[in-house]
């Protein structure tokens, strides 16, 4: 059992070395490799977690085997999947397959590169996510970076270039912090395995407040966290439709899971003390976020901004340090990730049809594309978070962690609350524009609606959006052991500060 976790991460690797075998001609033939070896990986994930048991708060399906040894520091191969992990495992093979197939009609030039290059940046992401070991944590994280600054720079739009660049350099700056971070604790222990390292503590306050921030410059840039955020809308605007969806979707959220998987779990006391410093930042994103999402006028980017402001209530929850609000932050990093992935996917198919972005461009489409209408009203609702949808669930138990954190509390949750009410003012103003009033331009009389490929590419979003908003508890059952012992690791090292 314990091969499931490198086959489910390293098989899209052997997909993307199959593709580059097929003569570019063969098109078809490539997008159905692509798709069909991601869609076993989504098959891999659904046994991994059929085979998890989500009373148990430690690892499971662990491999482990020593990798390198160099003067004395042990690098392994370790991979293990835990309740914080499990979830974003499912949500990465889950969008991959999705995104693919948005990419079936749009991309048609050098589509052998671009199916390999999407599957190799699946492989870094899953890795990502499954990594016990620092130096191969580090490993996938960079290698994700390569992928995507081609899938950006080869098939964006025209400032592309520009904002492969931006993308490339600021997730580079960080990650200079993260790796200074792992080189010092390295040094200091021997060793690079997280589990260990976790166990064996022994850092002082002031290790722990400069190895916190090391790590967390890192992880806020790739949430990205205000002020560090300023990549994200060039990339998310320039990006191709399924590069958009799987930057929202997943990387931003290999940020978020940095920060409770290292800075909460290996740097607990200065987390405790940083801990409303971050909120003050997420608090800030909140804000900052929707108010520049209302005055977009291209919807990309208006979603593209609004991640900002979403990512920020996933940093306070995570801040609320309690059982509340950290299972809220998991749980909202699906949310977002099938929430704004589908926005994404909307605004990237009636591109294809229109050829603009210009909310100014549009009105009137729900009376030509009513399905579209629909759909769009439906994960709107979503990300708006409307009671009986996923965005409530997530955003109701963020607050309701933040309200009874005794390191955040009521004026937090009451500030945070703000964003909820921006957010359905500037998503419904953009639906009023683009869906609303009279058909005014002849461009928008010949829309068709959508076909049978994007009909089943969203199907599958829309039934988990509304499961999730209907029933979450197995999505809490998964991850409520894994989130108690960090609480636990956290309330002890409260004690020992005072």
């Amino acid at each position: 059992m314990n091969y499931l976790l490198s086959l489910v991460t390293f098989l899209p690797l052997v997909g993307a070395i199959i593709i580059l075998l097929i003569p570019e001609e063969r098109k078809t033939v490539i997008r159905w490799t692509a798709l069909v070896v991601s869609s076993i990986a989504f098959v891999l994930s659904l046994i991994i977690l059929s085979r998890f048991d989500a009373t148990d708060p430690g690892l499971q399906i662990e491999v482990s085997v020593p990798w390198v040894s160099i003067g004395g520091w042990l690098v392994s191969y370790h991979l293990g999947v835990d309740g914080i992990s499990i979830l974003l495992l499912l949500l990465t093979t889950f969008l991959c397959p999705i995104a693919i197939l948005s990419t079936w009609d749009s991309i048609q030039d050098r589509v052998r590169d671009f199916m390999s290059l999407f599957l190799l940046l699946q492989t870094g992401m899953t890795g990502v996510f499954l990594a016990q070991d620092l130096v191969l944590f580090f490993i996938f994280w960079e290698f994700t970076l390569v992928p995507m600054y081609f899938l950006i720079g080869i098939w964006g739009s025209a400032g592309r270039r520009y904002a492969s660049f931006k993308f490339f350099l600021y997730t580079m700056t960080g990650s200079v912090f993260l790796l200074l971070g792992i080189v010092w604790l390295g040094a200091r222990y021997g060793s690079f395995s997280l589990p260990e390292l976790t166990a064996r503590g022994g850092l002082s306050y002031i290790e722990q407040f400069w190895l916190f921030i090391a790590f967390a410059v890192a992880f806020a840039v790739k949430t990205p966290l205000w002020p560090l955020h300023s990549w994200l809308p060039d990339a998310h605007v320039e990006a191709p439709t399924a590069g958009s969806v799987i930057l929202a979707g997943v990387m931003l959220k290999m940020g978020t899971y940095g920060l409770v998987r290292f800075n909460l779990t290996l740097f607990p006391q200065a987390t405790l003390r940083i801990a409303p410093w971050m909120a003050g930042l997420a608090i800030v994103g909140i804000l900052y976020g929707a108010a520049v999402s209302y005055m977009q006028k291209d919807m990309k980017k208006l979603v593209a901004f609004s991640s900002v402001s979403h990512m920020g209530f996933v940093v306070l929850g995570m801040f609320a340090l309690n059982q509340a609000g950290i299972q809220g932050s998991i749980l909202q990093m699906v949310n977002h990730g099938l929430s704004t992935g589908a926005l994404f996917l909307l605004v990237g198919m009636i591109y294809e049809r229109r050829h603009t972005r210009d909310m100014d461009q549009m009105g009137g489409i729900w009376r030509v594309m009513p399905l579209y209408g629909a759909v769009t009203l439906y994960v709107v609702f979503s990300s708006i978070g409307l009671p009986a949808l996923n965005g409530f669930v997530g955003e109701f138990t963020i607050l309701l962690g933040t309200f009874t954190s005794g390191t955040l509390g009521p004026w937090f949750a009451g500030v945070a609350t703000l964003g909820v009410v921006l957010a359905a003012v500037y998503l419904l103003h953009m639906y009023e524009k683009v869906f609303l009033g009279p058909v005014r331009l002849l461009e928008n009389q010949r829309l068709k609606d959508l076909n049978f490929r994007e009909i089943i590419s969203f199907a599958p979003i829309l039934v988990l959006i509304l499961w999730i908003g209907l029933y979450p508890k197995p999505f809490f059952d998964l991850m409520s052991p894994a989130v108690g012992k960090v609480v636990a690791a956290l309330q002890t090292s409260a004690l020992a500060l005072h």
